[in-house]
């Protein structure tokens, strides 16, 4: 059964980038002394639980990308993932690449090698370190993209459950037996996450059964154990303590929010209409970091830090706007039609 777009996870989707915004601007950038000059005490605290964003786009994506790849069509997955992560990408490091080298010193640097693997989206393979370091979840999103493209080539995607079976036993195994090369393969901090979105999006098309309960029941307990490793570990980083009540929790309601959505019971929500606001978080998750620290190393102190604060989010955010709508909508149509013709050309060959 084909159901239509679920306007409620544009409305997560801007939560979660926000969350990542706060987290960055009002404790991430201070809390080590190596990013940003400016503290912000007054969210300092509640902003630290922000990261967890990240982990709530982490399931939006298991929902979505099985969402798009339940057609069972592998050109128009690629299409679609291409049209999706490139233009905002190519727009967003750009403009962090030229403003790092004009305002970035003596903090950030950045050269013409490093920008141009960026953007081929290889600096994690290839040890080349990001223009902006969120650039690392996209790769995380890119290694779940393979897993699915994988069952696509071989026309197995209605094998989905069992994949997601597999893939959450071998995870924990490799989290509590600690087998790195698994761990990086499989991508086991996140998997949980991934494997939760799926399984609510099969609960969304089809409806419970006992493997699906098992699935959110076994995704739900490796989403927590590896939550708790990394608020300890972000601990020792930050020199800051996190209640594992609070990080299990958020964790928690992320699941009872998905819940809610996959059994249709957010219809009021989905019936506003919050497709403006997820279509900027993209370009505001990549655009918002190191641009926002920059600004705060030029303007503080000469300027009052709730001013400088709230303006540049609001910056940030009007930004991301203007960059979606004038030009990664029309670049994002092209490369959809140059993409199309050139596999509609290779299957006339």
């Amino acid at each position: 059964m084909i159901k239509g777009r679920l306007k409620e996870l544009d409305l997560l989707r801007f939560l979660a980038a926000i969350a990542v915004v706060f987290f960055h601007y009002a404790f991430r950038g201070y809390a080590k002394g190596d990013m940003s000059v400016m503290p912000y005490p007054l969210l300092a605290e509640p902003a630290k639980y922000g990261y967890l964003g990240v982990e709530l786009f982490f399931m939006i994506s298991g929902f979505v990308i099985l969402m798009t790849a339940s057609g069972n069509n592998l050109k128009a997955f690629f299409i679609s993932r291409v049209v999706r992560l490139c233009p905002a990408f190519w727009v967003c490091c750009t403009l962090t690449f030229l403003i790092t080298l004009a305002i970035g010193r003596p903090r950030f640097t950045a050269d013409i090698y490093q920008y141009m693997i960026n953007m081929t989206f290889l600096g994690d393979l290839m040890g080349v370190p990001p223009i902006d370091g969120v650039y690392w979840s996209l790769f995380v999103e890119i290694k779940f993209y393979l897993m699915i493209s994988i069952l696509l080539g071989f026309k197995k995607i209605e094998k989905i459950e069992t994949f997601l079976v597999l893939w959450l036993l071998v995870s924990a195994t490799a989290e509590v037996l600690a087998f790195e090369k698994l761990r990086s393969i499989l991508i086991t901090d996140y998997a949980a996450y991934f494997i939760a979105g799926s399984t609510f999006y099969i609960i969304w098309a089809k409806g419970f059964t006992t493997t699906r309960v098992l699935l959110l029941a076994g995704s739900l307990a490796l989403a927590n154990y590896t939550a708790i490793a990394w608020a300890q570990l972000l601990e020792s980083k930050y020199s800051t303590e996190f209640d594992l009540l609070i990080v299990c929790g958020m964790v928690t309601l992320f699941f009872m929010t998905f819940l809610l959505i996959a059994t249709n019971k957010t219809a009021a929500i989905g019936a506003l209409n919050w497709t403006a606001l997820g279509a900027l978080t993209y370009p505001l998750y990549l655009l918002h970091q190191m641009i926002g620290f920059m600004i705060f190393n030029l303007a503080y102190p000469a300027m009052n830090p709730h001013v400088l604060l709230w303006g540049t989010i609001a910056l940030m955010i009007s930004a991301s706007y203007i960059i979606h709508k004038k030009i990664e909508t029309p670049m994002a149509r092209q490369i959809k039609k140059i993409l199309s013709l050139s596999f509609k050309r290779v299957e006339a060959d």
